[in-house]
């Protein structure tokens, strides 16, 4: 019979396994947890815990343990459990009630049995055939249903052969034991309970999260990648941080909630791109909104050439009377001169279009003369200059295709961002998503955006999301605009941005030194993009 001063014992470790399941996050953590926790409160030996399967028609093994023997299978021991599961019914349709295990789970009662080989009702003879194998006597055993909320049987808690304490022996579970392992599978099974509901509620939110990138990948497939490369790209950057031991970030650590609210900001980082207009997102070009108005802009030349050409088609014809064949040639060759400039002012639009190369004063002004020195009319007979001003405007783009408001347009979207995350309600575990996600466009000199923040003002989370929204940006294939940057070319314009006070420096070395950048390009990158980078001139 227990003594009184080892129940308190015993009730004492009870309540101190209830308020530890409580905080564990990692399921197969926690249900290892809640069978170490009854085989050291009953003393036994061996122990199974079962959970219900998902058709509520079986019994899923998940952890097994065996002191004397050394098994360790399934949760953290890295050993799978080969078992069949326990199903609850028989090929007729019958209630199972020959395994104990299945018994307990559907009746929703304990099974205590004092010696597996004299009890009746129950069909032990897999027990046996594994004493016979491994040279064990199985016993006492102990198989105790876990109930939710409701009432509905999750799992079963199965011990086996419980010890004497001072003598070791195996004796029968006690009335005691049975009692605090029935409290203890109560307590586990509110612990599992809820773990599964955050895990729902977990992968509820984040299936809303990729409905937003869904949305953002449909309005243009050139963001969609970037959507899921940036978060990709954070925590590669971020677990070469957490493992860093030396430096100025040496301090720096996450735990599995850490990882968790970074993985929620990255993948939230873009957000409000649900709000920027799609032409301005898909613009490929200086001219293009709904399509591309160069397409215009050929036609009226294909008008001026057409002018020109019966303009010297009526001239020679007034000549036909006289039949001056050198003031007839004359006029072609004018006509010709006149059309190939036409031609050249094309392909020179056609080439500023593209808004691929940086644009000098002296391109900006022929874009200027080309749409004020030139007329012409429209099919209503009305005369215009032939670029109208937001033509011009867009054609004298220095580089890149968008304007000044477009850019804004752009940029809005970490605004947007920002409002759309403060208006959430975040849990505790996930308070800093809004600021993690909202400073990617922040630079270290404070002449970033929107809220102009200094390196001291900002997270290393919210740093290391801005250097991962760059790099991706400057390496991405899928831009309308560009090619996807050779890794030499984009690691170059890294180290010149964190020279000039854009990135984190410290964020960068380790960037550099970890060879985050070469893993990522690896994956995510074209062959023909990873070309050789020394690291030595990256420092």
């Amino acid at each position: 019979m227990d003594s009184v001063e080892d129940l308190l014992r015993r009730l004492e470790q009870l309540n101190e396994v209830g308020t530890a399941l409580s905080k564990e996050r990692d399921i197969s953590r926690l249900l290892e947890n809640i069978l170490i926790a009854a085989k050291t409160i009953t003393h036994a030996d061996g122990g199974t815990l079962y959970r219900m399967s998902d058709d509520s028609k079986a019994l899923r093994f998940e952890i097994l343990r065996t002191d004397s023997l050394k098994i360790a299978m399934g949760g953290t021991s890295g050993n799978p459990i080969n078992f069949p599961d326990l199903p609850l019914q028989t090929e007729t349709g019958a209630v199972n009630d020959s395994l104990v295990a299945a018994y307990s789970a559907i009746h929703n009662q304990t099974v205590n049995i004092a010696d597996a080989y004299t009890a009746e009702n129950f069909d032990f003879s897999g027990t046996r055939r594994f004493d016979e194998k491994t040279g064990y006597r199985s016993q006492s055993f102990l198989s105790v249903p876990m109930k939710d909320h409701e009432g509905d049987v999750i799992g079963v808690l199965q011990l086996i052969n419980a010890k004497h304490p001072r003598t070791r022996e195996v004796v029968p579970f006690s009335s005691a034991d049975q009692s605090l392992a029935e409290s203890l599978a109560s307590q586990a099974a509110i612990a599992i309970t809820n773990r599964n509901l955050m895990g729902q509620l977990e992968e509820l939110f984040e299936s809303f999260i990729n409905l937003i990138n869904l949305a953002i990948d449909e309005k243009s497939h050139y963001t969609g990648g970037h959507c899921q490369r940036v978060p990709a790209l954070t925590m590669m950057l971020a677990e070469a941080v957490n493992v860093t031991s030396q430096g100025p970030l040496a301090e720096f650590t996450m735990d599995d909630r850490d990882r968790y609210e970074l993985k929620i900001a990255g993948l939230l980082h873009d957000c409000g791109k649900v709000t920027t207009p799609v032409h301005v997102v898909d613009k490929a070009t200086k001219l293009q909104t709904l399509y591309d108005r160069m397409d215009t802009v050929d036609t009226r030349f294909e008008v001026l050439k057409r002018d020109v050409e019966i303009d010297a088609l009526r001239a020679q014809l007034a000549l036909r009377e006289r039949q001056d064949s050198a003031a007839d040639l004359e006029i072609a060759s004018k006509a010709r001169a006149k059309i190939d400039a036409l031609d050249a002012d094309r392909d020179f639009l056609r080439k500023a279009n593209k808004g691929g190369e940086f644009m000098s004063e002296a391109d900006l002004q022929r874009v200027r003369n080309i749409g004020t020195g030139k007329v012409w009319r429209s099919v209503e007979g009305i005369e215009a200059d032939f670029l109208n001003a937001d033509e011009i405007e867009n054609l004298t783009i220095r580089a890149g295709t968008l304007t000044a408001a477009e850019r804004d347009t752009i940029n809005y979207h970490i605004v947007a961002t920002n409002k759309m995350l403060e208006q959430l309600p975040w849990p505790k575990h996930l308070k800093n998503v809004p600021e993690y996600a909202g400073g990617h466009h922040e630079r270290m000199d404070g002449k970033g955006y929107p809220k102009g923040l200094t390196r001291d003002q900002m997270s290393v989370q919210a740093r290391v999301m801005g250097i991962a929204d760059i790099f991706e940006a400057l390496t991405a294939r899928d831009r309308p605009y560009k090619q996807g940057m050779k890794l030499s070319q984009a690691m170059g314009i890294m180290k010149k941005f964190k020279l000039e006070g854009h990135i984190d420096p410290d964020l960068y070395d380790v960037f550099v030194q970890e060879g985050v950048y070469l893993r990522y390009a690896k994956q995510f990158l074209d062959p023909w993009q990873i070309d050789e980078v020394n690291p030595a001139h990256l420092q």
